[in-house]
């Protein structure tokens, strides 16, 4: 038996975090599956854009570009030049992702998080290099909140792509986690779904994949076993739940497949 779609006011968004690594393999089909769900309900899209930098510089792809915190968390290095690159790679890319969806009869509006959408407290400060803890200016940033009048438009056939930079409490650019990011979106929204659309089909536990799962038990996987990207979604996920969103659901079929649980993994807070 599948899920239904929640039940909730057609002016209530469906949240989609569009992976950086996947967009590229998101064929017409997808996106004509995407206009289709747009078309009877409002969407918000956050774009990631790790593949994105990396084709703009080799030295995105360099271990060094990625820092680690002192409690294991990892992180772009992020400099003032680095958010001129992320905003570069931005606009390329939402010029191509409402070009796709407008032809497909979805109007879509870019909304950068730090033009007063999203807002950030302070970073971290100490990092490892070169195995030494050290002290240093990451223009990253926690989410603290959304304000959600920023999102005027939110009707069906319309759509936003948000670029999920912030502003900190010191008026700084910061760069904030995509998923995360769609995550607090989702809840100040009032969305009854997050779907995080990435380049696995399923959470894999013990090789096998999952289907549906507790957000206790995706917590418990996320401290013990999860890596990388997953360990973010998990994370992201719990949030989601922990503000209101009824269930996230994670893949890489198109945004209904997903939402009908015929595919992906689901979460849920029971």
């Amino acid at each position: 038996m599948h899920d239904a779609p929640a039940n909730r006011n057609d002016r209530t968004p469906t949240v989609v975090k569009l992976g950086g690594s996947c967009l590229d393999d998101l064929g017409a089909a997808w996106w004509d599956d995407l206009a289709r769900h747009g078309r009877e309900r409002p969407l918000v899209l956050v774009h990631g854009w790790s593949k994105p930098l990396k084709r703009l510089h080799p030295r995105y792809s360099e271990p060094s570009a990625i820092l680690r915190d002192r409690y294991g968390n990892q992180s772009r290095w992020t400099t003032p030049e680095v958010i001129a690159d992320v905003k570069t790679v931005s606009a390329s890319l939402g010029e191509e992702v409402l070009g796709r969806l407008e032809r497909r009869g979805v109007l879509a509006e870019r909304l950068l998080g730090s033009d007063g959408l999203v807002r950030a407290g302070e970073g971290e400060r100490w990092w490892w290099r070169n195995k030494q803890l050290v002290e240093l200016d990451n223009l990253v940033g926690p989410i603290t909140g959304v304000d959600p009048a920023r999102l005027k438009n939110l009707r069906p056939g319309h759509a936003y792509l948000v670029t999920p930079l912030a502003r900190n409490t010191a008026g700084q650019e910061v760069n904030t986690d995509a998923d995360r990011a769609a995550a607090a979106l989702a809840g100040a929204t009032d969305a009854a779904d997050l779907v995080l659309v990435t380049d696995v089909a399923h959470l894999l536990i013990g090789g096998e994949p999952v289907r549906r799962i507790t957000a206790e038990a995706a917590a418990a996987f996320r401290d013990k076993g999860a890596t990388g990207g997953m360990r973010k979604k998990l994370r992201a996920a719990g949030e989601a739940l922990e503000r209101g969103v009824q269930r996230v659901v994670i893949g890489n079929a198109p945004v209904t497949e997903l939402l009908a649980a015929r595919t992906g993994t689901v979460i849920t807070r029971d």
